[in-house]
């Protein structure tokens, strides 16, 4: 069964549908927590910057021009939000897991031993090398790596709209950022 086009879903949403605003949010929730974390939040930092994207979207939902780019006006809102916050606390706060980046860059960080017993402290390994290697990498590289392995991915338009670049410079940057990681974990093995 398909799912139902933007503007049918927004105008149920906005007439007090609950079903339709669940749909929204099973739809944008990922593109948003990771545009909320492309910024480097902690845990409860992205997790209000999705509120506020959300309540923001309550309060415009009768604005939203074109029910189309519905992700792109969140995730410029995201954005925003997250910017705002930026500004409000002016700290820097680490990030989550590494396991989020192994299945999405298809790279070998030298251990896949998931059979032994000892894996789960390879498997820290790995992932303490792989966020060092992150951690060094510029912060927009970070920004858009973070934004793209969002599930569902988002399309360019979207992420162009999350970061306020061109759509033509993101997959070429994607290509850097990527080749410039893969070559730092290689070295660093």
């Amino acid at each position: 069964m398909a799912e139902p086009d933007n503007a049918h879903v927004l105008r149920a949403a906005a007439d007090g549908d609950q079903k339709a605003w669940e749909s929204i949010v099973d739809r944008y929730a990922n593109l948003v927590w990771s545009v909320a974390r492309s910024f480097q939040l902690g845990q409860s930092d992205a997790a209000d910057v999705s509120q506020a994207t959300w309540l923001r979207l309550v309060e415009h939902i009768d604005d939203v021009r074109d029910a189309d780019k519905l992700g792109s006006w969140l995730a410029t809102t995201a954005r925003r939000e997250a910017i705002a916050l930026l500004r409000k606390g002016g700290r820097d706060v680490p990030a989550g897991a590494a396991a989020d980046f192994v299945e999405h860059l298809g790279v070998q960080v030298g251990f896949d031993a998931a059979d032994e017993p000892d894996a789960g402290v390879l498997r820290d390994e790995r992932d303490a090398a792989l966020w060092h290697e992150f951690r060094a990498l510029s912060g927009q590289c970070q920004q858009l790596l973070r934004v793209l392995i969002a599930d569902p991915q988002p399309s360019y338009a979207e992420v162009s709209a999350a970061l306020d670049v061109p759509i033509g410079s993101i997959g070429p940057t994607r290509q850097r950022c990527l080749g410039t990681l893969r070559r730092r974990l290689a070295a660093s093995i």
